[in-house]
């Protein structure tokens, strides 16, 4: 990266990490956005992830960025859309972790813009590779999962149609990547949580395998592409968080019904299931 010491916005990043993110002095909430919006997209991975994605994660929770978060949103929104970088594209995505998590009472229709920004790019994202040597952290599919739960929570009526998002999302056939970085995982966390959609009922929680067998309908036996691999080790994992749960929510509603559904789907790779 460079000397991360004072220029960056003439901030002295690493000793602010290093003394556990005071907000530093003489630099107002507005312009410490602006400064972290432009590190957001920088190809350094320490710049953007270690200290600007850290600083907005651990300064957006503290409240110091609370006046901030609602031109963050619209401009993570329009790097959904149109950025051409697959960092910037993807750490968007994550920081709508931190601008829903506030609980703020956003203006009009702000929070549903976004999210149709959203919707439009996670199934659609061709760079989903989880880590690159030069760039380090991508991971388009996990930083979309995290920001999938934080929509729903946003905007619990859109439960049925993240869920589908997240259908989509692992059986997207324009691809060669598998998941390697435990992209499955974070996306069973996701699909887990969202479940637990208070105002999901039970055929809700079921439609979104319709996805999965469009995707699957005329598949014949053969080499198994990405697409249907990177499928079949998601519903490896979800099947796994149904049963056991979460750390914090525990077993979802309607738990025992999709994972019947998911082991229906895994019995093609694995007719031997009981």
């Amino acid at each position: 990266m460079g000397n991360t010491n004072v220029g960056i916005g003439g901030i002295d990043w690493q000793a602010a990490a290093n003394a556990d993110w005071p907000v530093p002095e003489g630099i107002d909430a507005p312009r410490l956005a602006d400064v972290l919006v432009e590190m957001l997209t920088d190809p350094d991975p320490v710049v953007r992830d270690d200290l600007g994605y850290t600083a907005v994660s651990v300064w957006g929770r503290r409240g110091v960025l609370d006046s901030e978060l609602g031109r963050l949103g619209e401009l993570m929104a329009g790097r959904l859309t149109d950025h051409p970088a697959i960092q910037a594209r993807s750490f968007a995505a994550l920081v709508f972790r931190v601008v829903l998590a506030r609980g703020i009472t956003f203006p009009d229709d702000a929070v549903e813009r976004w999210y149709q920004s959203f919707a439009h790019w996670y199934p659609c994202e061709r760079d989903v590779r989880g880590h690159d040597p030069a760039l380090g952290w991508l991971h388009a599919v996990a930083h979309g999962a995290d920001a999938a739960v934080a929509f729903a929570e946003a905007l619990p009526a859109r439960a049925p149609d993240i869920l589908r998002l997240c259908a989509q999302r692992m059986a997207a056939k324009d691809t060669d990547y598998r998941y390697g970085q435990l992209e499955d995982a974070r996306l069973a966390r996701a699909v887990t949580t969202v479940l637990r959609t208070p105002t999901l009922t039970s055929a809700q929680a079921l439609e979104w395998f319709e996805v999965l067998e469009d995707a699957f309908a005329g598949a014949e036996p053969g080499p198994c592409p990405a697409w249907a691999s990177n499928t079949f080790a998601t519903l490896q994992s979800l099947h796994l968080h149904l049963t056991r749960g979460l750390r914090a929510g525990g077993v979802p509603q309607h738990a025992e019904a999709v994972a019947e559904r998911t082991v229906e789907i895994l019995r093609m790779p694995y007719p031997w299931l009981n």
